[in-house]
């Protein structure tokens, strides 16, 4: 029998948002309007078709072509110079109310430090009246360098980032306001804007986190149903797999409460590669996780604890895609030291960027860096049989949502990645 189960979640554990102001943000999330050379939207990395991620360990950002991993790296001067340091999240119930981190590092997260609601990379320059965590995650990729905005000389965006952060953020409300109908809309949409010239970073990603609460709201999986009541809702092995999770794996630990996050941090010793989320004194390629937000050892190499709902469709896994499948996964939770020896580069989702190549695994070479943190790896402390493994992935699986092929918008007709 599992251990204590989570109360199910209801609608009422979801912020509501406006319709009209998510059929807005559902433009603007497939409209490349918001990078600054005009070639990648969010789409692109957050598609619905591969879990509302992109399928790669490392993303392919600004200056690819193509979708998932058939992602193309392009090609001249207009090809893409660094792979993205980090795995892209699913983006299911991010408009959970309880949410109160964003980012693998928690680099966003709810805080009156700065006076605006929000403890940012942007600091005191986070413009104030977003209307959620999720909208003020929004505005980050968008002055991401390799992510949307380009590289410096390609265009203004990029060149006023590389002044300050915020400097960027009217140009591309400007641009968004005058293209098509979005200015129209956005009067239409916003009871406090009477004209399009008054259109900000704000409601921009106030409507981006209207459309994308409303699209990926979840919790109507086997595993919602069966705590609601529905004993008959899960599989023999599901339930197997679920008394392991909350009992003797120790899953729930971590992944606890109704959301299946403790939004806390920990290091799991996943294999280092690619380019690193790195700070201006790191080697190029290391990784510390939360470190680099909070500055306080015990946090090397940890990050956020990922919520749970549709994860059996966000693979790879892991902060950095290390694990192709959830049974990899799965491993490396219960027998970290153990799998990290079985684990091989050809297990990461790196589509062929030869340019890239030297920089990829570049991050093992260094003795120093990788005692460092080998140091933090968990025991292996819980050895299972392959058969509970497999039940813990049934249960995993259970959190599929019976309507995930079918949200309120879907992909439009239009969008061409």
């Amino acid at each position: 029998m599992a251990g204590d189960l989570p109360p199910p979640l209801t609608q009422a554990d979801f912020i509501q948002f406006d319709p009209a102001q998510a059929a807005l943000g559902h433009s603007l999330f497939y409209d490349t309007v918001l990078s600054g050379n005009r070639n990648i939207s969010c789409a692109h990395c957050h598609h619905p078709d591969l879990g509302t991620g992109d399928g790669l360990s490392l993303g392919i950002g600004e200056g690819g072509q193509g979708l998932g991993p058939e992602r193309t790296p392009g090609t001249g001067a207009d090809r893409v110079r660094k792979r993205i340091p980090r795995n892209a999240p699913g983006l299911w119930n991010l408009g959970a109310r309880d949410l109160t981190v964003m980012f693998h590092d928690g680099r966003l997260s709810i805080s009156d430090i700065y006076g605006n609601g929000f403890n940012s990379p942007a600091e005191e320059w986070l413009p104030t009246g977003f209307n959620s965590l999720l909208a003020a995650q929004a505005v980050f990729p968008l002055v991401a360098q390799f992510e949307m905005a380009g590289n410096p000389g390609e265009n203004e965006v990029i060149g006023a980032v590389h002044d300050r952060m915020d400097n960027a953020w009217p140009i591309l409300a400007k641009r968004v306001r005058t293209t098509g109908d979005y200015g129209p809309r956005f009067v239409a949409a916003f009871d406090h804007i009477t004209a399009p010239e008054e259109v900000t970073i704000v409601e921009i990603a106030n409507a981006l986190a209207a459309f994308m609460a409303v699209e990926w709201t979840s919790f109507d999986s086997p595993f919602d149903q069966y705590l609601a009541g529905d004993s008959s809702a899960l599989t023999p092995d599901q339930q197997a797999g679920m008394a392991l999770f909350y009992g003797d794996a120790g899953c729930s630990t971590c992944h606890a409460g109704a959301l299946m996050s403790d939004q806390e941090f920990h290091a799991l010793g996943l294999p280092a590669f690619g380019p690193g989320r790195t700070r201006v004194f790191d080697p190029y390629a290391r990784d510390v996780g939360r470190m680099s937000e909070s500055n306080r050892l015990e946090d090397a190499y940890a990050f956020r604890t990922p919520m749970l709902r549709n994860v059996a469709l966000t693979a790879p896994y892991g902060h950095n895609g290390a694990w192709p499948t959830l049974e990899a996964a799965v491993r490396h939770h219960l027998t970290p030291q153990a799998a990290r020896e079985t684990w091989t580069r050809a297990d990461a989702a790196l589509p062929e960027i030869p340019w890239l190549a030297a920089v990829d695994f570049v991050i093992q070479n260094d003795r120093l860096e990788m005692a460092r943190q080998a140091a933090v790896v968990p025991g292996d402390t819980r050895v299972l049989e392959a058969r509970q493994i497999s039940q813990i992935v049934a249960f995993l699986e259970s959190l599929t949502g019976s309507t995930v092929d079918t949200p309120p918008f879907g992909v439009p007709a239009w969008f061409q990645p």
